[in-house]
């Protein structure tokens, strides 16, 4: 069974709090759409209120979209009104898409009391706008709005109004849960109703009000539909809308897994192993931060950190993995924590130390005991190795005698100031031992991390060139237990990163420069191990 796509992340997606996109943001994530597989791509509502969206539709026919097809969005006309005169069906006819959706009213009260006219009246609006943009339209694709809201309500006027697109001409019709409340066997049992008696396609279209949308959308699959509409990542107003990416994971990944003789034809299927790309992609060009819990394709969708996990992953993957990563484009993580096992250092120290040292180790071996014991003292102490692998190799590679701090500090201090500009300055100083050298350097900076970066870096340049090459990308403080005053414990998290790779390490303290302190060195000898 063929099943089509239908994204609508440039105006869906649009909608959500928080994204913004741009014309040239919109052109991006088209291309990535159509590379991706989807079948069609909602540019958008090309309104005269709305320029962007024209724009776009004027910009879209230049560029090449090659497998997808380009659809604009908009209502039935309005009431009283002939499609031919009417502005709204007219700015669809001018966007020049290949493909025209629109939406009409299912629910009775919508009807009444929301666009206030008769429930005659909207049938014909509805008949007569999808036979308009027939004659100017590849497709058009009808969205029935709040329809299972409308058919619990009256099923039977319901009925009349997908009717009503059905003889316009409306090549698919879709059902919307337009306000995210219905559940999914509820939806499966009337997609189900709808499917058997209709001869044309019936698509589904989900918001996430109940968290629910992916599996409404699946369950409408199941019981006959054949078109399904969503969202990358699942953006959307209020909730959010089906998410895309979980969708066609699932369908390709588990259901047909369950039924291989009756298999679901999705276009994107030859780009599965690049899921958590895209998903990636699109993310950065909404300016959203990535949902490191997302299923397949989340930072942390196959990261393991209990020891008893840690070890049955280590002797059989799929004993606590329901697919192999790979299959997604994402990978594997051991999360090193007090919680982990023998199994996971010794995994980690495979990573670390040279071959003919680990070749002498097992899970059992002293060195590897003890160095879990300190993982898990220091992590009570507020230390979270997990994301501070930096740190952790410079802990191991200390214990095991592999690694011997090339400098040693013998002071440092930081002076904030505030001149008579109100400008506020920092100032820091750092002396270092190396050898048999004393080094003492001073800095200014952007404040008092920053100035200690600077002057740490000045003290090492010239025993350790390589210093200078390493960046300081990310900084983060998080307040430790239950005290929330200036007394309280806090973790600084720093980001490292050169021209080949990054690292983080970690700090902890009731200080937060002293924290911040002992993060700058990890991540420096880090580098200096290297």
């Amino acid at each position: 069974m063929n099943i089509s796509i239908y994204d609508t992340t440039l105006r869906d997606g649009n909608q959500a709090r928080g994204i913004n996109l741009s014309l040239n943001d919109k052109i991006r994530i088209a291309h990535l759409l159509d590379e991706f597989g989807v079948d069609y791509i909602e540019g958008g509502w090309p309104n005269r209120s709305n320029p962007t969206d024209e724009e776009f539709f004027k910009v879209i026919r230049k560029e090449k979209i090659t497998g997808a097809k380009i659809a604009a969005f908009g209502s039935t006309g309005r009431p009283k009104t002939a499609p031919e005169n009417d502005s709204l069906l007219q700015d669809l006819v001018k966007s020049e898409a290949e493909v025209k959706t629109i939406f009409g009213k299912s629910w009775d009260i919508h009807v009444t009391d929301v666009i206030h006219t008769d429930l005659e009246e909207n049938l014909e609006m509805i008949s007569s706008s999808v036979a308009f943009l027939k004659k100017y339209s590849a497709q058009v694709i009808y969205d029935a709005e709040h329809f299972f809201d409308g058919y619990k309500a009256n099923p039977n006027y319901a009925l009349k109004t997908i009717k009503a697109a059905e003889v316009g001409g409306a090549d698919c019709i879709v059902l919307c849960d337009t306000n995210g409340g219905t559940l999914f066997y509820e939806i499966a049992e009337i997609v189900s109703e709808i499917a058997k008696n209709k001869n044309i396609a019936i698509g589904i279209h989900c918001h996430n009000d109940t968290g629910l949308a992916v599996a409404g959308s699946i369950a409408a699959v199941n019981a006959g539909a054949s078109h399904i509409q969503g969202v990358i990542n699942g953006y959307g107003e209020r909730c959010g809308n089906a998410n895309l990416i979980t969708i066609a994971a699932d369908l390709l990944l588990k259901t047909n897994r369950k039924n291989p003789n009756n298999a679901y034809q999705l276009k994107c299927a030859a780009n599965m192993q690049r899921l958590r790309y895209f998903s990636l992609a699109i993310d950065e060009i909404a300016n959203m931060q990535s949902d490191v819990r997302a299923p397949f394709v989340g930072e942390t969708a196959f990261a393991h950190k209990g020891g008893a996990h840690i070890d049955g992953v280590l002797k059989i993957s799929h004993s606590f993995e329901h697919i192999a990563p790979e299959q997604v484009g994402n990978f594997r993580e051991f999360v090193t924590s007090d919680q982990a096992g023998g199994a996971l250092i010794f995994e980690k120290l495979s990573k670390i130390v040279p071959v003919e040292i680990f070749n002498k180790l097992d899970k059992k071996s002293p060195v590897v005991k003890e160095l879990l014991e300190c993982v898990k003292v220091k992590e009570n102490q507020g230390f979270a190795f997990d994301t501070a692998e930096g740190s952790f190799e410079m802990l191991a590679l200390r214990r095991l005698g592999l690694y011997t701090d090339k400098f040693q500090t013998l002071g440092y201090r930081v002076i904030e100031d505030m001149g008579e500009d109100g400008a506020h300055i920092s100032e820091a100083s750092v002396k270092l031992k190396i050898g048999d050298e004393i080094i003492h350097e001073v800095s200014e900076g952007d404040g008092p991390v920053n100035a200690l970066d600077s002057a740490l870096r000045k003290a090492l340049a010239k025993n350790f060139p390589s210093v200078a090459s390493v960046r300081l990308d990310d900084y983060k403080v998080r307040v430790l237990g239950s005290k929330v005053g200036t007394d309280a414990s806090v973790r600084v998290w720093i980001t490292f990163g050169d021209s080949k790779k990054c690292w983080h390490t970690a700090g902890v303290s009731t200080n937060i420069i002293e924290a911040s302190w002992l993060a700058l060195l990890d991540g420096i000898h880090y580098e200096i191990s290297r």
